[in-house]
């Protein structure tokens, strides 16, 4: 009779194989369903020629098998866990809900002896387990849920965003048209470009001032973000710096690629991400409301965020007013490193990544509380503090999608370097090989820009070992990005963008 007790029918000896080969057969097609929706979906984004996607989509898989990982250690060592033994005492500190001093003992006895035999080893040693096997069983839905919000908010911003975006491409097309009449008209085509950008972001002393200045900047993301004129301007700023010779360069195009290829680094969870989880789960304190102060912070660094993307701005058209001459082509928009914090554009990609990431996580542990404890449950908060927590997360995904993305795309390309997405797939290949081989023989030789200068002079020796011959590929990077650029303007660019040179 002994097969007919609880904990006997709930081991795998005593279950009926159909029962067994059922739920296996259930859980496999599920998952072969899921591995061939992401296998189909790369061959579709690669067909379409979405390299950037395909690797965004790697990327998710990456954190997908790292899923898989962590659930593999929670229940192969959940045994293991649910062995070690602490004072009842020190159950008692920090706690999320608040227990009654009077039962606290008995409450704990009851739910761990409830859980059956998991916890019965601590029990006859009258403690209790570190983590309990239904503890362990939440926290391993949560940490799912979590990476499923932050890649399903992730990649609802990058939609949204990108459609804004998207519908600056009749600024784009209807420029190059200008473009082209001005050049068969042979008129100057610089005459007046950026009239209206100082007029409407740099004119005025009373815009200098630190206070004002900012103050201005703040307001001003949140309506128009980027009008017709910034538009212009930045682009004709990244054009006159990286690609002088030829006006009619796709900036939009090339920004939707920079866009796609960010992607792939926001829509993964990076270590440092972890460590906030782990931070913010130890701060769950009865009384403390500390996810409601949370909420505040991807808020707080979300406006500062837009404030100084709109303050670079006002800088570049203050900085074009105070070059003005007599002549109305004499105003260009200057880009520089100089205009970001700690002079590193690619700070407000980590700080969009984080706030995102942490937005993720408000929504994600709301939900979770919901589904496991339910409304009413003490870890929900009180709705006085909940409501709020809500909005604040609604208020930072339509904000960061319609305006802070839309401001990062464009306003982080004025930076000293250009990004690698400025060449196709196969041309970037072929200058990372390039600059890979170089690197190899920069030992011998003074420097890596000698390589470079040597090599696109023809003075090297194995053109064909570092990715055909020389004027091929410069031939090919023109024409992919549209545009010709000086040979010179290319070393100096490669040799100094950070995404292009070889790492050290």
């Amino acid at each position: 009779m002994a097969s007919s007790t609880p904990d006997a029918a709930a081991t795998l000896e005593y279950t009926p194989t159909w029962v067994v080969a059922l739920v296996c057969s259930i859980i496999v097609i599920i998952s072969l369903c899921a591995e061939r929706f992401l296998h189909y979906l790369g061959k579709y984004l690669k067909r379409n020629q979405q390299p950037a996607l395909f690797e965004a989509l790697l990327k998710l898989k990456e954190e997908l098998m790292l899923l898989g990982f962590i659930s593999l250690l929670l229940t192969v060592f959940q045994g293991v866990i649910s062995n070690i033994c602490i004072s009842a005492s020190l159950s008692s500190h920090m706690l999320p809900c608040k227990r009654e001093e009077s039962s606290a003992t008995d409450q704990v006895h009851k739910r761990l002896l409830s859980e059956g035999s998991g916890s019965g080893y601590c029990l006859r040693q009258g403690k209790i387990p570190l983590l309990s096997i239904e503890a362990l069983h939440q926290l391993h839905i949560f940490i799912f849920v979590l990476a499923v919000v932050h890649v399903i908010f992730c990649a609802t911003t990058m939609v949204l965003g990108g459609a804004k975006i998207q519908r600056w491409k009749h600024w784009e097309d209807s420029i190059r048209n200008e473009n082209i009449k001005q050049e068969k008209n042979k008129t100057h085509k610089h005459a007046h470009l950026h009239v209206d950008f100082v007029a409407k972001r740099g004119k005025g002393h009373w815009r200098k001032t630190a206070v004002i200045g900012w103050t201005m900047s703040f307001f001003k993301q949140f309506h128009a973000s980027v009008t017709k004129s910034d538009y212009i301007a930045l682009r004709s700023g990244f054009i006159m710096k990286h690609c002088r010779s030829n006006s009619n360069f796709d900036f939009h195009k090339y920004m939707m690629r920079t866009l796609e290829a960010d992607f792939k680094k926001v829509v993964g969870v990076s270590w440092y991400l972890w460590l906030f989880v782990v931070f913010f789960l130890l701060l769950n304190v009865d009384g403390w409301h500390t996810y409601f102060w949370l909420s505040l912070l991807p808020l707080i660094l979300l406006l500062a965020v837009g404030a100084k993307l709109e303050h670079i701005i006002t800088r570049l058209a203050q900085e074009a007013a105070a070059q003005r001459t007599d002549d109305a082509g004499g105003m260009r928009i200057k880009p520089s490193d100089e205009y970001f914090w700690f002079h590193r554009p690619g700070i407000v990609l980590y700080l969009i990544h984080f706030i995102l990431f942490q937005n993720s996580f408000e929504i994600a542990f709301f939900f979770w509380i919901l589904s496991t404890y339910g409304f009413d449950s003490c870890i929900m908060e009180e709705v006085r503090y909940l409501v709020p927590r809500l909005i604040i997360g609604v208020i930072i995904q339509g904000l960061c999608s319609y305006s802070t993305l839309p401001l990062y795309a464009i306003v982080t390309q004025m930076g000293d370097n250009f990004k690698r997405q400025i060449f196709d797939e196969q041309v970037q290949d072929k200058i990372q090989g390039w600059a890979m081989s170089a690197k190899g023989r920069k030992k011998s030789q003074a420097g890596l820009s000698s390589v470079f200068k040597g090599f696109l002079s023809g003075k090297t020796e194995d053109d064909a070992s570092v990715g055909g011959p020389r004027n091929q590929i410069v031939s090919e990077s023109a024409h992919s990005a549209q545009h010709t650029v000086n040979v010179g303007e290319i070393v100096e660019s490669v040799s100094e963008n950070s995404d292009l040179r070889p790492s050290s």
